[in-house]
């Protein structure tokens, strides 16, 4: 069984589903049912009896784009977990490149932030070598930065509320550093945060890490964890935009790529391309009456 619910202009959205249709066809999967959801008016949903998902994306892909999209191989319901990246996912910026602003090196660090998110360069080497450029910048700086420029996504506290509201356990786990983690995760209403600690001495940055790093390895394992302990039945949600978080968009049940690098896309096993965070909630069938953003 396939299930694909998806969010699109509605613009001769009919026509377009034909061809989708005829292009399943085409694949030997058949379109069983499609339909737009009673509780979710603009949510598109499929069912096809057998085929592959990848195949399913792409095809969608190709007649819908952009779009909003989750396809899955069981029923979809409302995940018992959620853990998310924190940079351009559930905040606008990239907190590294900000604070490298403030050094007045950014376009340095943001080139080499590009290159890992694309998957080009070794996260932890690229990570050591941009912290490296921070020393000497006070942690004043960092709760400055922090004020100034870092915002949360359009839709993130409203996504992770409403999940929170049905049972969800919620983990922000990061590349990036606790020095802003931390105040986003209270701000956002997230139960855990993992990330990485920038070394401190006299208030100023040292230019490196303290403990262990928060790599793609990490956060597989903490969903993994997260999942383990709340049970074996544990349906998972993981949201990301880079490289660094395909191992933990692949371990999820449903992990969901946001305005994301190719890369990251393609490992996905759904993406928001369309609308902001919240286009989860419609796509999980949450009607949109019960969001709440406390």
């Amino acid at each position: 069984m396939l299930i694909a619910r998806l969010i699109a202009d509605p613009a001769k959205l009919e026509t377009r589903l034909d061809r989708a249709t005829v292009a399943l066809e085409g694949e030997g999967m058949r379109v069983a049912l499609a339909q737009m959801l009673d509780f979710c008016g603009d949510v598109l949903q499929l069912s096809l009896p057998e085929g592959d998902a990848a195949t399913l994306r792409a095809v969608l892909d190709e007649h819908f784009s952009p779009a909003d999209l989750l396809v899955s191989e069981r029923d979809i319901a409302v995940p018992d977990l959620f853990v998310s990246d924190m940079d351009s996912t559930m905040i606008g910026q990239e907190c590294i490149d900000e604070l490298a602003d403030f050094a007045g090196f950014k376009e340095r660090v943001a080139q080499i932030t590009e290159r890992a998110m694309q998957g080009e360069l070794d996260f932890a080497s690229a990570l050591a070598e941009r912290v490296a450029l921070l020393a000497g910048l006070s942690e004043e700086t960092v709760e400055t930065c922090l004020a100034e420029r870092i915002r949360p996504m359009d839709g993130a506290r409203t996504l992770v509320a409403t999940l929170k509201a049905r049972g969800c356990r919620t983990v922000l786990v990061t590349g990036g550093f606790h020095h802003f983690a931390d105040p986003v995760a209270e701000q956002l209403g997230f139960d855990r945060v993992v990330g990485n600690r920038l070394a401190v001495a006299d208030g100023k940055l040292t230019g490196a890490l303290t403990g262990t790093v928060t790599d793609s390895s990490v956060k597989e394992r903490v969903l993994r964890e997260e999942a383990d302990r709340l049970g074996p039945d544990t349906t998972s949600l993981a949201t990301g935009d880079g490289a660094n978080d395909i191992p933990m968009l692949r371990a999820a049940t449903w992990g969901i790529a946001f305005r994301a690098k190719p890369k990251a896309r393609a490992a996905a096993t759904g993406w928001i391309d369309r609308g902001d965070l919240t286009a989860l909630l419609d796509l999980f069938g949450i009607p949109r009456d019960e969001w709440t953003s406390r």
